[in-house]
């Protein structure tokens, strides 16, 4: 009996759609980038009203449960009181937490100045550099118009000159 050619017969061709890729012919991963290093002297972001009243809510509930060494029990009985407050009992919190973002908004300013500057200095210093900075600047705002106003009289004697 002579049997009928059939596909699995024919000539074997790999089906590059279902290829399973071994060892070497691994396609390689691209390197990961790698994160620039933090600067130790970089502000800290301000917390959230959340965060601020986290911080007094800590302190009550271990006085409260002293026994208590859970982390997350304390985090979960914060947040359900947090929830349970009125926006009026927020408020002191919500102040406070506006009060850091300004405070840090003026660090981070001046370290953002002295980044462009060139040296890294601690946040404190920055800020009193700022401040110093602040001072300079009415100082030499005056310099610069009685500067400008000699070199008008310059410019407007030349002038004259050439009429």
């Amino acid at each position: 009996m002579t049997r009928g050619k059939s596909k699995a017969d024919g000539p074997k061709k790999a089906d590059t759609k279902l290829a399973v890729k071994k060892g070497s012919e691994r396609v390689a991963k691209k390197p990961r980038k790698s994160k620039a290093d933090k600067d130790p002297n970089k502000p800290k972001r301000p917390p959230s009203a959340f965060f601020v009243f986290m911080e007094e809510f800590r302190k009550t509930y271990k006085e409260k449960h002293p026994n208590n060494k859970s982390v997350a029990a304390v985090g979960k009985a914060g947040g359900d009181k947090w929830k349970s407050l009125s926006e009026d009992e927020k408020a002191p919190y919500v102040a406070k937490a506006a009060k850091l973002k300004s405070d840090y908004t003026k660090t981070m300013a001046a370290y953002n100045k002295g980044q462009s500057g060139g040296g890294s200095r601690p946040p404190a210093a920055a800020a009193a550099a700022a401040a110093a900075a602040a001072d300079d600047e009415e100082e030499s705002d005056k310099s610069k118009s009685e500067v400008n106003d000699d070199e008008d009289d310059e410019e407007d004697e030349d002038e004259e000159d050439d009429d």
